[in-house]
């Protein structure tokens, strides 16, 4: 059973859980992207059990007619299997989303897994019907390059500061910096992209994201985690942006609750005051 605490973070074991919480979601304003926990698998058989997973999530929100979409790990669909299984698993996913209208996201993981990671986005946000997007780091020092290509595609991007810790040598090691290679990068978004998933929980950022949409007219939406700024994520909502809250579920729960708390100072914050109301 998950405790109180992560309950704040999570939304259940199951996923019945999940998307009775992204039909409440909905009725305070809010987008849900789904994903279920899990990475790392070095074995086939996981790995093609979550991807049928996610092919029953996509046929669950569109009979439910949820404003959701679903965001899967390449680590879980198999890339540490090969890249031949993750590319044959993150397919299916986007046959059945394809039918049933979902969007899917392929999170980024650590900086050895990008190039396969966009690969796989690349070749199927072109096929025709499908809407896929991917997670791209701002504190990887290639981002750049990165969204360039991304821009030649029919990919959407969400922008993120990035949670691994990677090597000096291919990433930023000062968060200033970090945050001015955000702001570089979203200004690129903004000027070459047809839409823009802000994932932030930066005040500034969002602030940032706000004046680029008022400069040059390009949707946006605004993505935050479970558990992390709730109450500003219905005062955005509220006031007219689009919010989408990532919701994690599963039985591996424990290792993603660890990291998201630890990873940073404010997740420390959050959870004390859960703790306390």
């Amino acid at each position: 059973m998950i405790p109180p605490i992560a309950n704040n973070f999570v939304a259940g074991e199951s996923s019945e859980g999940a998307l009775e919480y992204a039909a409440d979601l909905n009725d305070r304003g809010i987008s849900a992207i789904l994903n279920l926990l899990g990475e790392h698998y070095h074995e086939r058989s996981p790995a093609f059990e979550d991807t049928e997973e996610y092919c029953y999530l996509t046929a669950e929100i569109d009979d439910r007619n949820l404003d959701a979409s679903i965001s899967v790990k390449p680590s879980q669909v198999g890339l540490d299997v090969g890249t031949d299984v993750f590319a044959e698993n993150v397919e299916l996913i986007v046959d059945h989303a394809i039918d049933h209208d979902v969007f899917v996201w392929v999170d980024m993981e650590d900086h050895t897994t990008t190039d396969a990671t966009l690969d796989a986005v690349v070749e199927n946000a072109d096929r025709d019907g499908a809407d896929v997007g991917v997670a791209i780091q701002a504190n990887l020092k290639r981002t750049g390059d990165d969204l360039q290509r991304l821009a030649r595609s029919d990919a959407t991007v969400r922008l993120v500061k990035g949670a691994y810790d990677e090597p000096a040598s291919v990433a930023h090691a000062d968060k200033s910096r970090v945050n001015e290679a955000y702001e570089e990068h979203l200004d690129y978004l903004f000027s070459e992209f047809e839409h823009v998933s802000v994932g932030s929980h930066d005040p500034q950022m969002i602030s940032l994201a706000r004046d680029l949409h008022d400069e040059c007219g390009t949707p946006y939406e605004i993505q935050m985690l479970m558990g992390v700024r709730d109450d500003a994520q219905v005062d955005l909502a509220e006031d007219g942006v689009r919010v989408v809250q990532y919701v994690p579920y599963g039985g591996k729960w424990a290792q993603y609750f660890y990291r998201r708390v630890m990873e940073r100072k404010e997740n420390l914050l959050f959870a004390a005051r859960a703790i306390l109301s």
